[in-house]
């Protein structure tokens, strides 16, 4: 009896995180991207770091709004959340050919235990290239703004990361601008100071998604 042809895998979805930041604007970015990409027809899965699973929420709570956490502890339970997270929810997801966008995702990381805890960029890199299985963002999307900006966005309120000094931020901040430097083809960062809709179009036009106008 001849077999029905098998339907070929679904076309891998589209990997997005956007970095930046506390107070960036990285929340309105995703929405209005999110917004586009659902009205041109595509799936798409919303999610961030720490959070983006019940483990990850309670990591989240754990490192944000819990006691005193020491820093190579902190880079090791955001490490682990990220393991987690690519396993349970971003790489199945891909594989079904749905889009995912991430609030943060492994250069937080590298930026604030890395730089910001100065426990080395270069060795918080390899721990979560490790933790992801190699598996990194078709583009990343960082939003900068200065870190006296952050913060007075941000108002009174601040997690245990956000109530650090400027200073942390600042060299927060320049790390994801290095990174970004480092490799254009893969990172495009916008001018958070600048208007929400025309950052949007700018992530339109670098996506060149069909279907999507920018």
């Amino acid at each position: 009896m001849t077999q029905p042809p098998s339907s070929p895998p679904p076309e891998r979805g589209l990997f997005v995180a956007f970095e930046g930041g506390d107070g960036a604007g990285k929340s309105t970015q995703v929405r209005l991207l999110v917004t586009a990409l659902t009205a041109a027809g595509r799936s798409v899965v919303v999610t961030r770091q720490p959070g983006g699973t019940p483990l990850g929420a309670e990591i989240r709570r754990l490192v944000m709004h819990g006691g005193h956490v020491s820093p190579r502890a902190e880079a090791l339970l955001y490490a682990a959340d990220k393991a987690h997270h690519v396993d349970e929810l971003i790489r199945p997801t891909l594989a079904r050919g749905i889009d995912v966008i991430t609030d943060r995702y492994t250069d937080s990381s590298v930026a604030y235990q890395g730089a910001g805890r100065d426990l080395g960029p270069q060795e918080i890199h390899d721990l979560l290239d490790w933790a992801v299985g190699g598996l990194f963002p078709d583009l990343t999307i960082v939003v900068d703004v200065p870190a006296a900006v952050g913060r007075a966005r941000r108002g009174t309120v601040h997690d245990r990361i956000e109530a650090e000094g400027d200073d942390f931020h600042e060299r927060v901040r320049a790390h994801f601008l290095d990174l970004a430097a480092a490799a254009p083809e893969r990172y495009l960062v916008l001018d958070g100071t600048a208007a929400a809709a025309a950052l949007h179009i700018r992530v339109l036009q670098r996506l060149r998604v069909e279907g999507v106008a920018g």
